[in-house]
């Protein structure tokens, strides 16, 4: 069967190709990058990047700035709209050249694009050097979180970082207090004696998220200190590791952290069945307290698509609303 996916070499070429179709046409006057003021430096995960500014067309490829740079108005030039969420803004906007998706990434509508400055991250990490490529001539922000580095830490990075490329600093600092008043609310309310564990549900399957390094859910047992239910390493990083509901019951959690992986991308689907229905309609889970007491706090619908500082900070507030909810009254 003819596989779907080009090779990176192919693609790189292809893109090239196109960067030069396209200046051998010549960009009309709106398509011409082009700062109305000066410059601003600013440091990512590359070192210190001289972004224009203001910068006057905006790409964005990591889903974690999607929301940032909504809220701040920021029209994009480019960007992958099918992994943003139904809910956003850039969803209706029909002027944005479509990248389409990491696994089929449309290069060629960035080229056409012409970006000045590329937030190139998340799902498209991989194709870093294919992004260079097609917008040879724009700024390249990453603020990927780094490994061994805190996740709200690198959250915090990131938002101020880009506060700083796009003059918005004290929207930027906002967004960072937030998450950290967040944190602190939920760890004020958590009983360190109560055992979490993290699941992920996907294909009416239940996988198990290993603390700090699983995904979405691992970072929060160290950034809130959680005491773990069952403690082990991952093997499966971004799709949680296999788990039978019974070893599930043996660790005998307190309370349950889940994310619907299906949620926001088929839960219209006739084969999807919803984290809650799973997990709260397992006949070997039922004695387990966090099953039994009604503990499960599960992640918003579309946090697997947006990762970022806004979908932790109210994950932050929905465990802090628990664990208030639930402490034991004041002898």
């Amino acid at each position: 069967m003819r596989s779907t996916h080009r090779s990176r070499a192919g693609l790189v070429a292809s893109v090239l190709t196109a960067t030069l179709a396209l200046a051998a046409c010549g960009a009309g006057p709106t398509e011409e990058p082009a700062a109305a003021g000066g410059t601003v430096e600013v440091t990512d995960n590359t070192g210190v990047v001289t972004v224009p500014f203001p910068a006057q067309r905006v790409a964005a490829t990591d889903n974690k700035a999607f929301r940032t740079l909504e809220e701040w108005d920021i029209p994009l030039v480019a960007a992958p709209v099918d992994l943003m969420p139904e809910e956003m803004s850039y969803r209706q906007d029909s002027s944005i050249a479509n990248m389409g998706t990491h696994r089929e990434p449309n290069l060629e509508a960035l080229v056409g694009a012409n970006p000045d400055l590329v937030v190139n991250g998340g799902r498209f990490s991989d194709q870093a050097d294919e992004i260079r490529a097609a917008a040879p001539d724009a700024a390249v922000l990453t603020f990927d979180p780094q490994d061994g580095k805190p996740l709200d830490e690198e959250l915090k990075r990131q938002v101020l970082g880009l506060g700083t490329a796009f003059g918005r600093e004290d929207d930027a600092q906002q967004l960072a207090d937030a998450l950290d008043a967040a944190a602190a609310r939920a760890t004020e309310a958590y009983d360190p004696e109560q055992t979490v564990m993290g699941l992920l549900t996907s294909g009416r399957t239940i996988s198990y998220v290993a603390p700090v390094t699983g995904r979405s859910i691992g970072p929060v047992f160290e950034i809130l200190g959680l005491t773990p239910a069952l403690d082990t390493a991952a093997d499966d990083v971004s799709h949680g590791d296999d788990i039978s509901v019974e070893a599930i019951a043996a660790a005998n959690p307190d309370w349950l952290l889940v994310l619907d992986r299906d949620a926001p991308l088929s839960s219209t689907g006739e084969d999807y069945v919803p984290a809650a229905d799973l997990i709260q309609n397992s006949p070997a889970l039922q004695n387990v307290p966090a099953v039994r007491d009604n503990k499960i706090v599960y992640l918003a619908s579309n946090f697997y698509l947006t990762e970022d500082i806004q979908a932790y900070t109210e994950l932050f507030e929905s465990i802090a609303d628990a664990f208030e909810s639930n402490a034991a009254p004041a002898s």
